[in-house]
């Protein structure tokens, strides 16, 4: 016969394999698409998601490798940990989402809506963020090595510590201060772009970029002699 002790233990235990058991099939990767849906680890490689309202759903660690999910509303969503690459969130809306350590190497991001939200400690190598709205948004140890960011707005935008190599900012809009402490920006493109404002940057990290007689430096920075660099063609 079991002691009062054990049959407490033993409750205990069924209800702890009970509320992870609950857990474990709350993510139910053949449901539609829907606000507030949870396909945390689902396979959605190469499927057609565009203009799904995602709004506020949980995809963690979602694998959407070639997928479409262009013109979708993924506003608040959780995409940590997400494989996005070479998937397409073209004309999104993604405020305040949550796109921290994604892989995301060639992402369409052109258009994209995502003010305030986080790309911190992501994988966005070659991705495309042309015509972005950015504001506030977190980049913050992002790998960005040839990312475009051509008529983006990146108005509040962090990219402390971010690898900029050879990005393209030239042609982006911001106004007020954006941050590029201890940014590694090797080539970063910045013809013509206004960096007055900029906060964080050093001489050193500018003598590395690759402006021109329009780009703008804050007070204290010089341009390089080595202004303008030869196109770059890759």
């Amino acid at each position: 016969m079991l002691s009062p002790g054990a049959g407490t233990v033993g409750l205990l235990v069924a209800m702890a394999a009970s509320i992870l058991a609950s857990g474990a099939a709350a993510a139910d990767c053949k449901s539609l698409p829907k606000p507030r849906t949870d396909w945390s680890d689902c396979n959605k490689r190469q499927i057609m998601l565009g203009r799904s309202n995602l709004a506020g759903s949980t995809l963690f660690n979602t694998d959407f490798t070639s997928t479409d999910l262009s013109g979708s509303d993924l506003t608040s969503a959780n995409l940590e940990k997400a494989t996005l690459m070479r998937a397409s969130l073209a004309g999104a809306k993604a405020d305040k989402a949550n796109f921290s350590r994604v892989e995301a190497y060639r992402g369409n991001f052109t258009g994209i809506s995502a003010e305030h939200a986080s790309f911190a400690s992501s994988e966005l190598q070659r991705a495309d963020f042309t015509g972005a709205r950015l504001t506030g948004a977190d980049f913050e140890k992002a790998e960005l090595g040839r990312a475009n960011f051509e008529k983006a707005v990146l108005t509040g935008t962090r990219f402390a510590t971010a690898n900029l190599s050879r990005a393209i900012l030239s042609g982006s809009q911001f106004e007020g201060p954006i941050d590029f402490s201890r940014a590694f920006m090797f080539q970063t493109r910045i013809e013509g772009v206004d960096l007055s404002q900029a906060s964080g940057l050093m001489q050193d990290q500018i003598d590395l970029t690759c402006g021109d007689a329009a780009t703008k430096l804050p007070a204290g920075i010089s341009a390089p002699s080595q202004w303008p660099c030869p196109a770059d063609d890759d």
